[in-house]
């Protein structure tokens, strides 16, 4: 992985976090599950046998040395790029606005607006609060919890990306109360702002009035995370 650019960085992001933490087979599967990689496939990209991934992930083969992360981080990689480099473009686009992976989930413009009711439609989302936002130029999917406890507000403002014209999602979220509240303080808001993981129902009961005084559309998702990621990679 001669030269710099996405894959060579995040390559560098996998095996820095596998080499470095307390549990380095707990750090492989996350990043695994993370690829959707199956334990299977990543045996038979490297050609080994399955039981050796699984004893690295759950601990019972010693912590792999820096030739064999290197080994799983390319299997994972290679993977990826075969399947059409999906991931590897995802966390790219995070890593270069600055986020670390597990507060960004993803950060993409798009090459033309496209609509926010196809966008809806696709995630299965329930419109909450219509403030005349027609069309969104790109979208930000973000850890609530991991946003809202680290990043300062200069970071939240490079959520944004290219143009406040775009959706954040927010996953995490229990009623969307700690969301509508750090909303307050970004000016501008965004365009639109869809809560992942919650019913209409389970909304908290401010959050529509907060949408209607800061300008954004409000909408909420139940849909499975990963497969929320996948529909909205599949956009355009």
């Amino acid at each position: 992985m001669s030269g710099r650019g996405p894959k060579r960085e995040l390559a560098e992001k996998i095996a820095g976090e596998i080499t470095l933490s307390d549990d380095p087979g707990a750090t492989l599967r996350k990043w695994r599950t993370d690829f959707n990689i199956s334990q299977t496939d990543l045996a038979s990209e490297l050609e080994i046998s399955s039981s050796v991934i699984s004893d690295y992930e759950s601990g019972r083969r010693e912590s792999p040395g820096i030739g064999v992360v290197r080994r799983l981080v390319n299997g994972l990689l290679g993977i990826d790029e075969r399947r059409g480099g999906d991931r590897i473009r995802q966390y790219g686009r995070v890593l270069s606005a600055g986020f670390d992976s597990d507060v960004v989930h993803d950060l993409r413009e798009y090459a033309t607006s496209i609509p926010l009711s196809t966008l809806h439609d696709d995630l299965e989302a329930t419109e909450i609060v219509t403030n005349n936002t027609t069309h969104i130029s790109g979208h930000t999917v973000i850890d609530s919890i991991e946003a809202i406890t680290r990043l300062s507000s200069e970071e939240f403002f490079r959520l944004y990306g290219q143009s406040t014209n775009r959706v954040l999602v927010f996953t995490n979220v229990t009623r969307g109360e700690g969301v509508s509240i750090a909303l307050r303080v970004l000016n501008p808001t965004p365009n639109a702002v869809i809560l992942h993981g919650l019913e209409e129902d389970e909304l908290w009961d401010h959050a529509r009035e907060l949408a209607r005084i800061d300008g954004y559309d409000l909408a909420v998702t139940n849909v499975d995370l990963e497969e929320m990621l996948e529909r909205l990679a599949a956009l355009e």
